[in-house]
């Protein structure tokens, strides 16, 4: 049995709607994914509907940003299983309004510099929660401006390093705010593609702020970083997970649905790590 277990949908920077999704997922042979789309938790329950209708188990998740202040890095928290979402809300709120409005100012630079409209620019993040820096880009690709999401003007654009560079600063909360609001919501808190972000250093801090797991499984991880990562799991008891990130068009690089996954060992350790917690904490309470 497949699981991918990082799936992104037009909800947010993916290309692909949720139903497509879950058609994708059935058609490749993978019986369960996790919807885990940035900050929004807008597709867990119509996911959940529709997966039933095709055969395809969909794991309630999202992906929250987050921000290490003190290593100055990025920071994604994959929650899963949360029992009451509700409670990240507001989490996810703050995160898309701080979103919007370097949105807003990245697209009006962008609609400055090239001969496109602003209403040009929005209706290529239609269905989607917020404006993302793909959806720019698809603009821009379909003005005749590139012919790829990531490529050079990407970077002119887009990068840091970049002095032509658009951005505008994305004020995250604080990475060990998220993982407990993420276990006051009753959810559990997974440290996303580590290798992606260059998170290695970092990750005993993180397991000290009460982290659940790691994905371990990503097409960012090598072969040499996936196996010192699965031992990081082995040595402090924690999850492993695995998943392609897919966003379809909108992906940095050619990642089809399931090209990562979480293997059915572990998924059962997942799926079954919250009842293993209440067993383990009844047992303390009854010694003490």
């Amino acid at each position: 049995m497949a699981a991918d277990l990082h799936c992104h949908t037009k909800l947010s920077d993916g290309s692909v709607g949720i139903e497509d999704l879950i058609v994708i997922a059935q058609k490749s042979g993978i019986d369960t994914i996790a919807i885990t789309d940035h900050d929004c938790l807008a597709g867990t329950v119509r996911g959940k509907v529709i997966g039933k209708r095709y055969g395809v188990t969909v794991i309630p998740g999202v992906e929250l940003s987050a921000f290490d202040n003190e290593e100055g890095k990025k920071v994604h928290i994959l929650c899963y299983l949360a029992d009451t979402p509700d409670r990240l809300e507001g989490l996810c709120k703050r995160t898309s309004i701080a979103r919007k409005r370097a949105g807003q100012i990245m697209m009006l630079k962008v609609a400055s510099r090239f001969p496109i409209s602003t209403d040009f620019i929005i209706s290529h993040a239609s269905g989607s929660t917020n404006l993302y820096k793909q959806h720019i880009m698809h603009a821009l690709m379909d003005a005749g401006y590139t012919n790829e999401i990531f490529g050079d003007l990407f970077v002119a654009l887009f990068s840091s390093k970049s002095s032509t560079n658009i951005l505008a600063p994305t004020k995250y909360p604080d990475v060990k705010e998220v993982i407990d609001e993420v276990h006051s919501a009753g959810g559990i808190a997974v440290l996303a593609h580590p290798a992606f972000f260059d998170n290695f250093a970092q990750i005993d801090k993180y397991i000290e702020m009460g982290l659940d797991g790691i994905e371990i499984w990503h097409p960012s991880a090598t072969e040499e970083q996936t196996a010192q990562l699965a031992e990081i799991c082995k040595k402090n008891k924690i999850l492993m997970t695995g998943g392609s990130d897919f966003h379809g068009l909108y992906g940095t690089s050619t990642v089809t649905l399931g090209t990562c996954t979480t293997p059915d060992e572990h998924l059962e350790k997942l799926l079954g790590y919250k009842a293993k917690k209440k067993r383990a904490l009844k047992k303390v309470e009854k010694e003490a």
